[in-house]
């Protein structure tokens, strides 16, 4: 059978739609000898009742191993060429209290980039020293605090910062180390990048800027200059921008060596994953093995010693080693042109597009409406021999753009009640939730050798009225905010 015309011409017709292509799940999720999609130990069934959906499931098996096996690809590649490396992860993507600790006991720092995110490390007991801070606009009160516990890198966005940090640090008797962010003009994308020579964006510097930055960065006796710091972008397959960006960041680098140290050079993240079967991301090994040969001759050319050289993954760590797990609500066959309910005859199954609505949406995946981002889908409470139909997943939301999925192959058979898994959900999904609609954020659980239990716990209807003004009035004698009324619940969820 061939595709709909209305199917993206990268979708094949799939010889079975209950396959589990591995590319997209955690290596610790299979499907039972009943057909139901099985996590660690822990089918989907289970974990819809224990937990509820939405739901984040996260392999915490995987995303350990994930982290350490980055490391160590990096640390090998670049200890082959006489280099030391270091790996932050990226906490933009996904961080919580024990994903903190889970990259600090694999060995990796963290990168954070907001006093939340510095909370939560701290939180987790990582070591300051441990912690590179971004961020284009750092609130003079997050410098503040960054430099008082003792962070051990904060990357300068901008030149304002200099000032900023330097009197931060005089302030509290340190000597702060500081990155320089700019921009190598080398922009990258999936599996392209093109490489110009001005950038226009918010974050950073030009390179054309960085000599100036760094005589008054070194000019700041409270401040210690390590070095350039870039990220080229996000969701990259291959390693050609990196490459590049390299090159370009050295022949700055080399010049800098001139006025004094420059011990580090840190390239960033943003290596991509796979979100359907037809994408084919560069496997990390392959990319820091590539990276570190071009950082090499590049070094010997110019004349040079090897900087340490840092990256910072992220999604290609937490991604992968989440799905999220939805139940079906309503399923509509919507004809171009027309709509009938579901289970109505169509004569042209060419001209429809099969709705299949579950009880989440852009507020826990804001991905495919920022980014038009694909993701896939499949049936997690059963197996089916129906013939597979193209269906688009929709969310919940009052907007016509709340798609999870825009378009994969189900069973024929999908019906309201069936529990669906979207994977690869773990970076900038929690992350990116919202109560839109005021509809709670759903809970993060994470499951290891048969056992779950919760990361993050999710919101109820109680939690969001809690926030909000009217909701209190003051108790004269005691001064205290006191709520109206207390609303009758269940579970939470008001009746």
């Amino acid at each position: 059978m061939q595709n709909p015309q209305h199917a993206p011409d990268w979708l094949e017709f799939p010889h079975d739609a209950n396959e589990l292509h591995p590319s997209l799940w955690s290596r610790g999720t299979t499907r039972s000898r009943d057909g139901e999609i099985v996590v660690a130990g822990l089918g989907a069934g289970e974990l819809a009742q224990r937990f509820g959906t939405p739901l984040y499931v996260v392999d915490e098996d995987d995303v350990r191993a994930r982290a350490a096996e980055t490391l160590a690809a990096f640390r090998t590649a670049f200890a082959r060429v006489g280099a030391r490396t270091a790996v932050y992860y990226a906490g933009k993507a996904f961080l919580s209290i024990e994903i903190a600790r889970w990259m600090s006991e694999a060995g990796l720092r963290i990168d954070i980039c907001s006093g939340g995110e510095l909370a939560v490390a701290l939180a987790a007991g990582i070591d300051p020293a441990d912690l590179g801070f971004h961020g284009n606009n750092k609130s003079v009160a997050e410098i503040d605090r960054a430099v008082s516990v003792g962070v051990g890198v904060i990357v300068l966005d901008s030149l304002h910062e200099i000032e900023r940090v330097a009197a931060a640090a005089r302030r509290h008797s340190r000597i702060q180390r500081v990155r320089l962010r700019v921009n190598s003009g080398v922009h990258a994308h999936t599996h392209a990048f093109l490489a110009t020579a001005h950038e226009d964006q918010k974050f950073g510097i030009t390179l054309e800027q960085a000599p100036d930055a760094a005589a008054r960065i070194r000019a700041e006796s409270s401040l210690e200059f390590l070095g350039l710091h870039c990220h080229i972008g996000s969701q990259i397959f291959g390693a050609d921008g990196f490459a590049e960006s390299a090159r370009r960041l050295l022949a700055v680098h080399a010049a800098l060596l001139l006025q004094g140290p420059v011990p580090e050079m840190n390239l960033g993240g943003g290596f991509g994953i796979a979100y359907t079967a037809n994408d084919d991301p560069t496997p990390i090994g392959e990319i820091a093995e590539r990276v570190a040969a071009v950082v090499a001759d590049e070094c010997e050319r110019l004349t040079i010693d090897i900087p340490l050289v840092a990256f910072e993954p992220g999604r290609s760590i937490i991604g992968p080693s989440t799905f999220t797990l939805y139940s079906v609500g309503t399923i509509k066959a919507v004809a171009l042109g027309g709509s009938t309910e579901a289970g109505a005859t169509c004569t042209d199954a060419a001209s429809v597009r099969t709705y299949v609505s579950v009880d989440g949406g852009m507020s826990d995946n804001a991905r495919p409406a920022l980014y038009d981002a694909d993701y896939s889908v499949r049936l997690a409470n059963r197996m089916s021999t129906a013939e597979p139909i193209l269906v688009r997943i929709a969310g919940k939301h009052c907007e016509s753009g709340d798609i999870i999925v825009n378009a994969d192959y189900l069973p024929g058979d999908v019906a309201a009640g069936d529990l669906l898994a979207v994977p690869a959900t773990g970076a900038y999904c929690w992350s990116l939730a919202s109560n839109y609609n005021y509809v709670p954020r759903p809970p993060v659980v994470a499951v290891r050798s048969g056992h779950a239990r919760v990361l993050i716990h999710g919101e109820t209807e109680a939690d969001l009225l809690r926030r909000d003004a009217a909701y209190f009035a003051v108790d004269e004698t005691s001064s205290a905010l006191l709520p109206l009324r207390e609303p009758a619940t269940t579970n939470g969820q008001l009746q």
